[in-house]
């Protein structure tokens, strides 16, 4: 299984983006991991919010394929403790799909269309977080889950 996490927009805090190199690296030694960056719309400053949220929900479907299981991080998911989030990953592992997409949408969310074909919703938090801090959250938890699975000491219960 491959794990891939989609993202708008890229990482301008350099201290953000080397730790979230380091965790894509350590998260390399457990499972084939993708993180891909889509573009920030251009001239948003025109587009409502909704036109925003369909822009970028087009970009967001153009990177998946049908047989691709993806899920939401989105603030009204169902929220898990780390033991939790490495046994949801076990059981997407088990279930035999090929690849796994967390997405973190845009500033105002995603379109209609992308809730539709999502299979599930994510939260990190009840907070608010930056979404280039969600990326750094979100796979320090996969390299965290990891580790809870295969009994490695990174974890602290």
């Amino acid at each position: 299984m491959t794990i891939k996490l989609l993202a708008i927009g890229k990482t301008d805090n350099k201290q953000l983006q080397l730790l979230i190199d380091d965790y894509t690296k350590r998260l390399g030694f457990y499972i084939k991991f993708e993180l891909e960056i889509i573009p920030d719309l251009k001239k948003v400053k025109n587009l409502s919010e909704d036109q925003q949220k369909q822009k970028e929900g087009e970009l967001i479907l153009s990177k998946i394929t049908t047989t691709d299981v993806l899920i939401l991080l989105d603030e009204n998911g169902k929220q898990y403790d780390s033991v939790q989030f490495a046994n949801y990953l076990q059981k997407h592992m088990n279930s035999g799909i090929k690849q796994l997409v967390f997405v973190i949408g845009g500033p105002y969310g995603f379109s209609q269309d992308v809730y539709n074909a999502a299979r599930g919703k994510v939260s990190l938090s009840k907070m608010t977080f930056s979404h280039q801090m969600v990326r750094l959250f979100m796979i320090e938890q996969l390299y965290r889950g990891f580790t809870i699975l295969k009994n490695e000491p990174y974890h602290h219960r």
